[in-house]
């Protein structure tokens, strides 16, 4: 089978294009919104209710990897079980009239916000070149 070379061109060009299209749709988590929402939500609320924050710098890589997978936040099942719901907007709602990152961030897309805040726990963690704490 022979190919024109216009049409090895269009060829190329499609699967360009197609390359281009996946790269921007992959998403990688904007380190310093998931540092403004872990530091400015879960902090504070870890504090108010617990009398301690935990920092990302507690954990290993593989550690928070475990913990999200599992998206299991609270095991008591005293409040939502689920991670994943604390960077929701049904979340941040319930929140806004106190927190001001919650309202600034009341309309961002829930799951690169989620995705925001994984990618500032593995950035920070224990094990990263960068380890954080919650100050």
């Amino acid at each position: 089978m022979q190919f024109s070379s216009q049409r090895l061109i269009r060829l190329s060009i499609c699967a360009a294009l197609g390359a281009v299209s996946l790269a921007a749709s992959a998403y990688d988590g904007d380190l310093k919104r998931g540092r403004l929402y872990f530091r400015q939500i879960c902090t504070t609320c870890h504090q108010q209710m617990m009398g301690k924050a935990i920092a990302p710098n507690e954990r290993l890589k593989a550690d928070w990897t475990a913990y999200i997978k599992a998206d299991k936040h609270d095991k008591t099942g005293k409040s939502n079980p689920s991670v994943k719901y604390f960077t929701t907007k049904a979340y941040r709602e319930t929140i806004k009239g106190s927190n001001k990152a919650a309202e600034k961030l009341l309309n961002a897309n829930d799951a690169e916000l989620y995705a925001d805040v994984q990618a500032w726990l593995q950035y920070s963690a224990k094990d990263s070149d960068n380890p954080s704490g919650c100050q």
